[in-house]
């Protein structure tokens, strides 16, 4: 049969009408991935600069937060062009933080069909506070007057070592008084969680102690080479009474101590010197300014603040 010359070029007619919605499907395809891809890296850039800035806030030195916000946005962008407001400007005293970067991502394929490009932006908010509850890593609780003795009631400040005692005297700091009491003035064993060398405990509780001078038996060499040269938030108490297995502790907040040496029984004794060594059980290091990251403990607005604090992670508002 002979073909009709009135159907020649139909195909191209198809494919001419069919253009435009073909390329409208590479724009999707493409220029959709590279906004995706670009947002990535916005949301990046924020969540670095708004934890950032939560940081130095949580130190008590906000600094620039402008600047801070921006040098980490464009730290976690690839060309750099991203634009980092921080809004309302934190303080100390705020316990939060807010920034949003911008950017522009600029399309392959969709300028033929009018847009050139598109503004994105991203926001992070993250908040601060001193720890209210959580995990310790050492089943141990100092005394409200030893951190007294020790930095002056005030932030912690310096790196001088300091060695605190496991017996009913705390030393030289007359933190038990005159009686001597049972329950050790300086440090003391708390009673552990299951299966674990580690006590989860919260701010007003009552923290029971595990007796006598020994690490609590589930406790391992291993537990306490974790902390080696670390520092830790460390329960810290400011009533104590009881006696034996009825000695109690009520927990005032927590403190971050970085960890230097120790000695108490055995084979749990690292880079023990001066007295804190042979029948003399105790921790080595300094009470400092330390922030948490982790999840293992909590913040609130009304817990005591005596250099440590936790900086989390909060839902953009």
């Amino acid at each position: 049969m002979q073909r009709l010359r009135d159907d020649r070029g139909a195909v191209n007619v198809m494919v001419a009408l069919l253009m435009i919605p073909l390329i409208g499907f590479v724009a999707l395809a493409i220029d959709v991935a590279a906004m995706h891809w670009e947002k990535q890296q916005l949301q990046v850039g924020a969540d670095a600069a708004a934890l950032a800035v939560a940081q130095d806030c949580a130190r008590h030195a906000c600094g620039t937060p402008a600047v801070t916000a921006q040098d980490f946005a464009v730290a976690n962008h690839s060309t750099g062009d991203v634009t980092a407001v921080v809004d309302p400007v934190p303080t100390p005293a705020s316990g939060e933080v807010r920034v949003a970067t911008t950017g522009v991502s600029e399309h392959f394929f969709a300028p033929v069909l009018g847009f050139d490009e598109t503004t994105l932006t991203t926001r992070a908010t993250v908040g601060w506070g001193a720890p209210s509850g959580g995990t310790a890593v050492l089943p141990v609780a100092f005394s409200w007057c030893e951190f007294q003795q020790q930095t002056g009631g005030g932030l912690p400040t310096g790196t001088t070592e300091r060695t605190i005692f496991f017996t009913k005297s705390s030393g030289t700091t007359g933190c038990t008084g005159p009686s001597s009491n049972v329950v050790p003035g300086g440090f003391g064993w708390l009673t552990v969680n299951a299966e674990s060398c580690r006590t989860t405990s919260a701010i007003d509780e009552i923290l029971w102690s595990d007796t006598g001078e020994n690490v609590p038996s589930s406790c391992t060499t291993a537990d306490f080479t974790e902390v080696q040269n670390t520092t830790v938030l460390l329960p810290i108490y400011d009533e104590a009474g009881g006696t034996g297995s009825s000695s109690w502790y009520r927990l005032y907040g927590y403190a971050a101590f970085h960890i230097t040496g120790y000695h108490f029984v055995g084979q749990y004794s690292w880079s023990a010197a001066g007295t804190c060594k042979g029948n003399v059980r105790c921790i080595q290091g300094y009470f400092t300014q330390f922030v948490d990251m982790s999840d293992a403990f909590d913040y609130s607005p009304g817990a005591p603040e005596m250099g440590a604090s936790v900086v989390r992670m909060l839902p953009d508002s």
